[in-house]
């Protein structure tokens, strides 16, 4: 399994299947137009809003899968759902993400599930910086573990439901720019852990201007590509995998 500890192994999720999950990183020992009020994340972070669409997932230039996604005003805050389909040499996996957020894209509650060689899914909660997970897995007791973060601003990045990385681009504090650092569940890994965001410029990528993020932990890199504040490609140089946006 591809852990994600802070300190001597940090990652982004793993793509179960093959590749990248948002991107692997690390193997050593949309939030996005009809705002709701402007709670920020970090000063100077932009507002979420409401975004609707769906990314290929590429390896090598081969398509091995597809997500749907919806980022919608929910409650006081944003719902963030995700459905995934990948396709592996062991089968089908269908995967689905729900993520709810405080306007000031905090975390509330997570549910996941996935259906392929096997089935499991779990519930979150966030009280503050503490995650709660209720873990189900077919032919397993239920189980139950307990993560402690240094503050509530939580980003939640799943195994193949590549949406949570646009709500990472926009709590990033492009005014402050320079080198941020968030704290990172991995909930089908059960892993928790750190990344660093830090804006590289506008790139040309493809005759078209877009804002480039680099996500990294201590020995592998992931790139964000955006136009504007809508996330349309991610690079992952190391396992030859990009996600890209339809």
């Amino acid at each position: 399994m591809n852990r994600f500890r802070a300190g001597t192994r940090t990652g982004i999720a793993c793509l179960a299947v093959l590749l990248i999950a948002g991107v692997e990183l690390g193997r050593r020992g949309s939030v996005f137009g009809a705002a709701l009020p402007p709670a920020r994340a970090n000063k100077g972070a932009a507002v979420l809003s409401r975004e609707k669409g769906s990314f290929r997932i590429l390896v090598n230039g081969q398509q091995i899968g597809k997500e749907q996604f919806e980022i919608s005003p929910g409650g006081s805050g944003w719902i963030v759902r995700g459905t995934s389909d990948i396709h592996s040499p062991d089968g089908e996996t269908h995967i689905t993400g729900t993520l709810e957020l405080h306007a000031d894209g905090t975390p509330a509650r997570y549910e996941w599930s996935t259906q392929g060689a096997k089935k499991a899914g779990a519930a979150i909660s966030f009280n503050g910086a503490t995650a709660t997970i209720q873990l189900n897995v077919d032919g397993a007791r239920p189980y139950t573990q307990q993560f402690q973060f240094k503050s509530p601003q939580i980003v939640v990045l799943d195994n193949n439901l590549y949406d949570q990385y646009a709500v990472l681009a926009r709590l990033y504090d492009r005014e402050k720019g320079g080198v941020q650092t968030f704290s990172v569940l991995v909930p089908q890994e059960l892993t928790p852990g750190s990344v660093t965001v830090e804006s590289a410029g506008s790139q040309d990528v493809n005759g078209k201007k877009l804002d480039e993020l680099t996500v990294k932990t201590e020995d592998l890199e992931v790139d964000l590509f955006l136009d504007g504040e809508r996330l349309v490609r991610i690079v992952a140089p190391g396992s030859n995998a990009e996600i890209v946006r339809d």
